[in-house]
């Protein structure tokens, strides 16, 4: 489609239907995702203050792939400061902005988060960052760098800048695979086609 087009809305629906069919067929940023489905388990760190010792936690991740393998959801069980938490959260690639995307949910709030970001060089660590106006602190960068580490690690940290701050390491979760009962390929195996 030209910049023109583009503009006008021109474009005929025979050649509109194939650019949304395009767009909407899952790709190798999906077959990452999808390297992620299966059980894991969690061992976390959490920095109240820089220079403090992190409080830590286990849990478990139960993470599947959803709609003909579009989007990864992950549901999260553990304790956060002594307390029960579990969490939610929904990840896919859009093939239109080139960005990983992701909502999160949790006990601790009320809110849903909004992540987006891209991948780096190696193509398995992918950073996004959140705007949020936290009630304390105020509005908020949150940066999350999640590293596939391989076919049985990931490690996820999370960062936030306040206004006017600098970045503080908040959160650092590793997830060792418990089982692969529903593991998909891993990047650079074999994997068939998603519909």
């Amino acid at each position: 489609m030209t910049k023109e087009e583009k503009q006008e809305g021109t474009m005929d629906m025979q050649a509109a239907m194939e650019l949304y069919a395009k767009l909407a067929t899952p790709g190798d940023p999906h077959k990452l995702l999808a390297s992620m489905e299966g059980t894991w388990k969690t061992k976390s760190k959490c920095w109240m203050e820089p220079g403090r010792s992190p409080m830590e936690s286990e849990g478990t991740s139960e993470q599947k792939m959803l709609v003909g393998g579009r989007f990864l959801q992950q549901e999260f069980k553990g304790d956060m400061m002594g307390t029960p938490f579990t969490g939610l959260g929904f990840t896919g690639y859009d093939n239109h902005t080139k960005k990983y995307v992701t909502t999160w949910m949790d006990s601790m709030g009320t809110g849903i988060m909004f992540f987006e970001g891209t991948a780096g060089r190696d193509g398995k660590t992918i950073t996004q960052e959140a705007r949020y106006d936290d009630p304390v602190r105020g509005p908020m960068i949150w940066r999350a760098v999640t590293k596939y580490v391989d076919g049985d690690t990931m490690l996820f940290e999370m960062y936030a800048t306040a206004k006017g701050g600098k970045e503080e390491k908040m959160m650092e979760i590793t997830y060792t695979r418990k089982s692969d009962r529903g593991a998909a390929a891993r990047p650079g195996e074999a994997k068939k086609s998603v519909p």
